[in-house]
């Protein structure tokens, strides 16, 4: 077979290629122009993004992956470049999202000099990565990348960085046919020409999850005895189904059982929330009040593919810790029942795990379908109208009017604050994937703002609607841009409280009402979006709202819409635990 000489960006996307990926966000910087000279060059086998910045380019392929259930991939030059994807990696690391970020680094000769972008990257990432490697030789790129791969969709998924120094991304080699294998342990003599191998047969692909991987069986018998015993059991699934795909096992075991399903906020719409057995989101942050007291009279609870931490069961009271028979399915063992000790832990991918215990427990036939509907009866004539002053909404006739102009299966992205409880709460998701996205690993203001970009994408064509608030577009706007510049067809709604306005209600209830540094000033949103070409309105009325939103939905191209809301004092959104404090049933704060 013939032989080639190719320098290391060649062989980065090479490898790329070789294992599926097909898109990359990024930005590009000095120590970056060899990869990019190949990105042009090769630009019919993968995609470039351009963010407008690197953490923004961390939180597109965050999005991606969670709705396309293929591996992310976000790539930022040295120094200030490298930082910043740190912050945009930071909410997958804490939402066990799988990524691969590729940063470029100095010129190893410069190493130690003080040059203009030096940062110890192992170091910068080692907090919010599972996985760190700075390539040392330019053959080593192509064993390298499919490490990194292997990491990020193994056991408990992640992010990943992969450090290529200017020199090995700009080294030559010597590249022999196609089916040699890199020798990773053998030293190359500086200045000879050294061949670099190319699988054909890559052990991964870009393709999520990684493996499926079976639960013991003893612990299957242990779990189904436990569960056929069970007289009010529960499931509650969270991101790991969806990057399983296990909506269609979840459903088939709870239809079999005749058991409920609630989900997390990352597990939102894993079953369709329209099901007879569906729970909805359960909670500190959305959950309809009739999910929580199930959960927290419920004997045993199955948890899958969730992290159940204090905000997704209501400070470890719904279920309760220490008296509920706790089941979890998780692919780390160290995660496994953490947070509630004496669980029994059923180590695997969730598809998987739900068809073993499928099939050793025996139908059953329960009500449980009947007394939800008339739970979710009685939930929905409780919601009394909200009398509001002027051109301000209430944000859950706000989510009404969206989704009947957008229809149930249109791509949800939600910022932190004002739309996650009520998204929670109001919009119920179909069945089919990871169609509603709210940042739940850390809550960074602005992450849909331009994770919208990376869904859009991801599902060319498809319409995405974004809801967002004014604090996160003054962080996040510049990528208003790049919708624009991709023409894409995302729908950005601003709900515009005036304030930081999740602060401000925390220091109200727990800080007697000493607001500081929560009243920035205004900023529009409407005059934002015409600098940079996108159309967008002010809509003071629900009628004007709903029309909007249908032109919208209908668009060719990016738009945006800017709604008042009222402050969360005034009209208190669905957050058990504010709710708690406002009646007086609880006076301090409570954990995370």
């Amino acid at each position: 077979m013939g032989k080639q000489m190719n320098n290391g960006a060649e062989l980065l996307v090479d490898a790329l290629v070789r294992h599926g990926v097909d898109t990359v966000f990024g930005f590009p910087g000095d120590t970056s122009i060899a990869f990019y000279d190949v990105l042009l060059r090769r630009a019919d086998e993968i995609r470039h993004v351009l963010a407008r910045d690197e953490r923004h380019a961390g939180f597109m392929a965050d999005a991606y992956s969670r709705t396309t259930r293929r591996l992310g991939v976000c790539e930022a030059p040295s120094g200030a470049g490298a930082v910043y994807l740190a912050s945009g990696m930071a909410e997958a690391f804490a939402a066990s999202v799988p990524l691969l970020a590729i940063t470029t680094d100095n010129n190893r000769r410069s190493f130690g000099t003080a040059p203009i972008s030096e940062v110890d990257q192992e170091a910068l990432f080692s907090a919010c990565t599972k996985w760190r490697r700075s390539a040392e030789r330019t053959e080593d790129i192509p064993a390298l990348v499919e490490e990194a791969i292997v990491a990020a969709t193994s056991g408990r998924p992640g992010p990943v960085v992969l450090i290529l120094p200017e020199d090995v991304i700009e080294g030559v080699v010597e590249v022999q046919g196609a089916a040699v294998t890199a020798d990773l342990a053998a030293p190359a003599s500086e200045g000879a020409a050294v061949t670099a191998g190319l699988p054909t047969a890559p052990a991964v692909t870009a393709d999520l999850p990684g493996r499926r991987v079976a639960a013991p069986e003893t612990a299957i018998a242990e779990a189904a005895a436990k569960l056929s015993a069970a007289t009010r059991p529960v499931i509650v699934a969270g991101g790991g189904a969806h990057f399983s795909g296990a909506g269609s096992e979840l459903t088939a075991l709870a239809e079999h059982l005749g058991l409920p399903v609630a989900t997390s906020i990352h597990g939102k719409g894993v079953v369709d929330e329209a099901h007879p057995l569906a729970l909805g989101v359960i909670g500190g942050n959305g959950a309809r009040p009739y999910a929580n007291r199930y959960l927290a009279e419920a004997d045993l609870v199955l948890f899958v593919g969730t992290r159940a931490n204090a905000t997704d069961t209501l400070g470890f009271t719904a279920p309760k810790r220490g008296e509920t028979v706790v089941l979890h399915i998780e692919t780390d063992e160290h995660r496994a029942g953490r947070n509630y000790p004496g669980s029994t832990a059923l180590v695997g991918d969730a598809t998987t795990v739900l068809a073993q215990l499928k099939a050793r427990v025996e139908a059953k036939t329960t009500e449980v379908a009947e007394e939800l509907a008339e739970a979710r009866k009685l939930w929905a004539e409780s919601l009394a109208p909200v009398e509001l002053p002027g051109e301000v909404l209430d944000p859950r006739e706000i989510v009404n009017a969206l989704r009947d102009a957008f229809g149930p299966d249109t791509w949800v992205v939600a910022d932190a604050g004002t739309p996650t409880p009520y998204l929670s709460s109001f919009w119920e998701a179909p069945g089919d994937g990871w169609r509603v996205t709210i940042p739940r690993g850390h809550g960074p203001l602005g992450f849909a703002v331009a994770a919208s970009v990376g869904v859009a994408v991801g599902h060319p064509g498809e319409r995405v609607l974004c809801v967002t608030t004014e604090n996160s577009v003054a962080m996040a706007v510049s990528e208003w841009e790049t919708a624009k510049r991709l023409g894409l067809p995302i729908t950005y709604v601003v709900l515009d409280n005036t304030s930081l306005a999740w602060i401000k209600m925390i220091q109200h209830l727990y800080s007697g009402s000493r607001y500081f540094a929560v009243d920035p000033g205004p900023i529009d949103p409407v005059l934002l979006a015409a600098g940079m070409g996108v159309p967008g309105a002010r809509a003071r009325t629900l009628d004007e709202l709903a029309t909007m939103a249908k032109e919208a939905a209908n668009a060719e191209g990016p738009t945006v819409i800017h709604v008042a809301v009222p402050e969360h004092m005034d009209v208190p959104p669905p957050v058990p635990v504010w709710q708690a404090a406002l009646s007086g049933e609880a006076k301090s704060r409570p954990i995370h």
